[in-house]
């Protein structure tokens, strides 16, 4: 038997500049009818003396973003494990 599933993942990514500073943030969901609502953020700042280069900036948000969402997605499926067998499973990292 063969099993499909469609999980989507939405970015949002959004940037303040002011002057020589630059600070960028993004946001991460899973979408999934089998999981409850996952969230990832990152945040990236531009050091006043780099180039004006906000695709870098974004890049580092996003991955962080998404960094943060498979640390808890981890963490959701060391519960299920601990739920599904009875044990204390220690939180990963």
């Amino acid at each position: 038997m063969q099993t499909k599933k469609r999980w989507n993942v939405d970015i949002l990514v959004s940037e303040e500049a002011e002057g020589d500073h630059a600070n960028t943030w993004a946001e991460v969901g899973l979408v999934s009818p089998d999981l409850p609502e996952l969230r990832g953020r990152g945040m990236a700042r531009k050091h006043p003396e780099d180039m004006d280069i906000p695709e870098i900036g974004e890049e580092l948000a996003v991955s962080r973003a998404l960094a943060d969402l498979a640390r808890q997605l981890r963490q959701t499926a060391w519960q299920d494990i601990g739920e599904s067998t009875g044990m204390r499973v220690p939180m990963q990292r």
